[in-house]
Order: structure tokens, then C-alpha cells, then sequence
């Protein structure tokens, strides 16, 4: 064995190459490992059905951009259209997507269709024959009430046309009841408090989301159900910290 102070400075060494190597590699800051995260906490096979509720209509607009969020990223070059459908007279009251505002978002307003339709039964078909299109990566429909028609054979339906067709459906739902479906997963959206900005505290921070998975399971590392917090930024980015330790404390 060799001098004591040889050791030492043996062990430092090794200390040193083992801080190298679990550092993350070159170029890739926290922000982006933290996106990586959340994209695979996020990430769903194609060709699902998702229920997206939120409490109450006035979060239309938070349960938007969580469906675009998501739709964005299984948009592929083969699979470059996104739908986004509802009635007409409910997308009067609660508005339409804004190109400029799509853009800032980092969604191109040219994957974008939008579809009213004058009743129930014909927004359910625009849904059913969009799925059938190989060219669509995900159909976004706004539903509001609790309409009859949309019963569980109705979204079996939709559930097996999206597995068939190759492209997912979000059904953005408000209220508080949760009718038995045949979606593979439903979320429970709301908006929360944006942070500051690093570069003015009193600019407007980014969009922000609190989620709950309410059933299924994911495809990600967090793969449980639970209850998070996001926020956007050139992609969803998982406020890490303090949606582990919730899930912790109730595991």
C-alpha cells in the first residue's frame, strides 16, 4: 500500500472524477434536464383519449393550453394537423384561439384547424372523421355541460377510433361530475399563480398550471397518480420540488 498522504490524494481523485461524471453533460442547463423530465412525466402514446375538467368555465382558457401543450408535442411531419372544435354558440361565449398568442406559445398557427359545429351529434362525428385522417396528431374538442349524448359508448367509440386512426383526442370538460368513460386518461386542470420573471419581478410570469391526474398511469418516470404544478416555457417544465414532496407526503 503507498503513503497516507498518497491514499488521500487517491480518494480526492476519485471524488473529483465521480463529481465530473454525475454532472449533466455539456450544454444541457437545469432548466432543459427539468423539461426533459416533465416531457417524459408527460408523455402518452399516441392515439388516446383524454378527459381535461376543470372546475369552472372561466379556466377555458387554462385547459387550452394545457390540451396544446400536450398536442404540440405529438405533432410529427407526417402528422402535422391539430383540430380544435366546439359549438359555436359556447366558443362565442368563451372565445377562439389567437394566432399571435398560438406563436408566442411555440405553436404554429398553421398546424391549427378550427371547426364549429351547430350541435352535439355533428361535433361528435367532426371528431370521429378527424381521427380517421393519418395526416391529424390530435383533435381538441370543447365540451361544455354535461350533454346526454356523451354517454360511455360514445367515448368507447372515440377511444377506439383515436387507437385506430393513430391520433389522440382531448376532451376539454368543466364542472365537478365525472361521468364513466372509456378515456384512457383524465386530468383535473386549473390555473395557478405565475411566477415573477428573473428580469422584472412585476412582468408577467409564464402560464401556469396545478394538475391532477385523476386515472391512468403515464409513460414517464413519475408514473403514479398525484398532483403537480407547471409552468410553460418553450415546453412544460415540472415544479419538481414541491410536486415530489406532495406525493411524498400522501404515499
Amino acid at each position: 500500500m503507498g503513503s497516507p498522504a498518497k491514499q488521500e490524494a487517491l480518494e480526492a481523485l476519485r471524488a473529483r472524477i465521480a463529481a465530473i461524471e454525475n454532472r449533466p453533460p455539456l450544454g444541457e442547463s437545469g432548466a432543459d434536464l427539468r423539461r426533459k423530465q416533465v416531457e417524459g412525466f408527460l408523455a402518452s402514446a399516441p392515439g388516446l383519449l383524454h378527459e381535461v375538467f376543470t372546475p369552472e368555465e372561466r379556466n377555458a382558457g387554462a385547459t387550452l393550453g394545457f390540451s396544446l401543450g400536450q398536442a404540440r408535442a405529438l405533432i410529427k411531419p407526417d402528422r402535422p394537423a391539430v383540430f380544435y372544435m366546439g359549438l359555436a354558440h359556447e366558443s362565442q361565449e368563451r372565445g377562439l384561439p389567437y394566432g399571435p398568442g398560438l406563436q408566442n406559445f411555440g405553436f404554429a398557427p398553421e398546424h391549427l384547424t378550427l371547426v364549429r359545429t351547430q350541435t352535439m351529434p355533428e361535433l361528435l362525428w367532426a371528431i370521429e372523421e378527424a381521427l380517421s385522417c393519418r395526416a391529424v396528431a390530435a383533435v381538441i374538442a370543447d365540451i361544455g355541460g354535461h350533454p346526454k349524448i356523451l354517454d360511455f359508448t360514445v367515448s368507447r367509440r372515440l377511444s377506439l377510433r383515436a387507437v385506430s386512426g393513430g391520433a389522440s383526442v382531448f376532451l376539454n370538460r368543466y364542472g365537478t361530475g365525472r361521468e364513466a368513460s372509456a378515456a384512457q386518461l383524465r386530468w383535473r386542470v386549473e390555473p395557478a399563480v405565475s411566477e415573477g420573471q428573473r428580469f422584472d419581478p412585476r412582468a408577467p410570469g409564464n402560464a401556469r398550471w396545478q394538475i391532477i391526474l385523476e386515472k391512468g398511469l403515464l409513460s414517464g418516470d413519475i408514473n403514479r397518480q398525484g398532483d403537480w404544478k407547471l409552468s410553460w416555457n418553450h415546453g412544460f417544465e415540472l415544479d419538481a420540488d414541491k410536486s415530489i414532496a406532495r406525493q411524498q407526503a400522501a404515499a
